[in-house]
């Protein structure tokens, strides 16, 4: 795979069958998150610095944290990368009775990705719209995959649930003045019919009603698509004498999106009724602080703080209406809930110790509040409070240095890159315990705690 990532860097050519590529291991369902179905971290970069990037959004991955930041990446830019995530949930019911489950294997595979292509339109060649940047990224911002055992006590809310949907974002950026630039995109939302069923999906095993015997199996499917929008804004009031920005502020609004599920109702393997529900994703909006305390031609520093609102309330229920006119309630009844993160970052810029180079070190916590209330509470959305520290590093290989050693990093020809990069970071979830009494289904009282590491990795193309 990396084979391919490094392919990818030759040639404009071999970029698209790069892109192409890196959309296959984007195209994958996602494990569970603290908050519910949302899965933070689309980038190393962002993600050594506990996903605290907005506000800085300096290469091809701020099509996802700060659109508007695309106007800082210079000339076209590539992005690939992939997360191998780990964990496992753990259970107890009021009678003491232990269940595990986990994220789909001991490392979920296929593994989480993220992809970004951005081009400055002066850098190809319409040098009236320099100040114009465009950007495409495929994600997995939101996700779901867990299973358990089928006889677990619960069994009858949850025996696995996926939800394999993919998330599309073109972006068009527009510098309006030196210091000031805006940006507006669109979210679309959708399943791969191509990679594993294409389609959300929830298993349990009957309590009997509805004329189902109790002890079958039922799945629930659907699949649809939704589209939301997106506005970014940077600003950036303080410059240094190099005009590299000292201060920025960034904001981000995201749209509410609904996806229509259309899909079945199956009873030990068999269609029984067609089905559908409303899958509806919340809006968010972001604000953004960064500052360099140091920021010179051999090196820079920043510390950022970004704050997140996310209106989940707009999920109130999944309520599944069948073609027989019965209907199945899932009541949601989610609450509003923050994201804090604040990260850092220190660069040192072509060292005397490794010419030609930027090497970066990062660090972060996030910390992701619940927004699920207890009488509601699904064993399939594990959502707890966390605190994540993360951790990472970056190398960016330059004019006449050699990637890995072997690779030139720049050439004369136009095909080939002018940087090539390479991202590191790791992220580990401390999850607060919790306990759910009064649940609608008293199956699923009972304490759950969870464990979550994360690697993520990021090969950057600059052209």
């Amino acid at each position: 795979m990396y084979g391919m990532f490094s392919v990818g860097c030759v040639s404009l050519v071999r970029l698209a069958a790069g892109i192409a590529v890196g959309w296959v291991f984007v195209l994958s369902p996602v494990a569970t998150m603290a908050q519910a179905l949302r899965f933070q971290p689309q980038g190393a970069v962002a993600a050594g610095q506990g996903n605290a990037f907005a506000a800085q959004a300096d290469d091809a991955s701020a099509i996802h944290y700060n659109p508007a930041g695309l106007t800082r990446a210079a000339g076209i830019q590539t992005v690939f990368g992939i997360a191998l995530l780990g964990g496992s949930i753990k259970t107890k019911n009021t009678f003491g009775l232990d269940t595990r489950g986990d994220y789909g294997g001991s490392v979920s595979f296929p593994p989480p990705g993220h992809t970004y292509l951005s081009a400055n339109l002066g850098a190809l060649g319409a040098a009236r719209f320099s100040d114009v940047t465009i950007g495409l990224g495929l994600v997995t911002s939101f996700g779901l995959r867990t299973r358990y055992p089928l006889e677990n006590p619960f069994n009858s809310a949850v025996t696995s649930a996926e939800l394999p949907m993919i998330h599309l974002t073109p972006a068009i950026a527009y510098r309006l003045s030196h210091n000031f630039s805006l940006a507006v995109g669109a979210d679309i939302y959708t399943f791969a019919g191509f990679l594993g069923e294409g389609h959300v999906e929830q298993k349990q095993i009957s309590a009997g009603g509805l004329g189902i015997p109790s002890g079958s199996a039922i799945e629930l499917n659907g699949t649809g698509t939704g589209a939301g929008v997106t506005v970014g804004l940077l600003y950036t009031p303080v410059r240094n004498r190099d005009d590299k920005p000292l201060i920025s502020i960034g904001a981000v609004y995201r749209s509410q999106a609904v996806l229509p599920l259309n899909g079945s109702l199956l009873v030990n393997g068999i269609k029984v009724a067609d089905a559908e529900t409303d899958l509806v994703l919340p809006q968010r909006v972001t604000g953004a602080v960064a500052v360099w305390p140091v920021r010179t031609r051999t090196g820079e520093w920043k510390i950022e703080l970004d704050v997140e609102y996310i209106g989940w309330s707009s999920n109130k229920n999944l309520d599944v209406r069948l073609s027989t006119g019965a209907s199945i309630p899932q009541p949601q009844r989610w609450k509003n809930v923050p994201v804090i993160a604040l990260g850092t970052e220190y660069r040192w810029l072509n060292p005397g110790w490794l010419p030609h180079w930027e090497v970066a070190a990062r660090s972060g916590y996030t910390y992701t509040a619940d927004p699920v209330p207890e009488e509601t509470f699904n064993p399939g959305i594990i959502s707890l409070p966390a605190h994540t520290l993360s951790l990472g590093v970056g190398v960016m290989c330059q004019g006449r240095g050699r990637f890995l050693g072997l690779i030139p990093c720049s050439g004369e020809s136009v095909l080939w890159p002018k940087g090539i990069g390479l991202d590191l970071a790791y992220q580990e979830w401390f999850y607060e315990s919790r306990t759910v009494v009064g649940n609608a289904n008293p199956t699923v009282d009972g304490s759950y705690h969870a464990f979550v590491h994360l690697g993520i990795f990021s090969v950057r193309c600059l052209y």
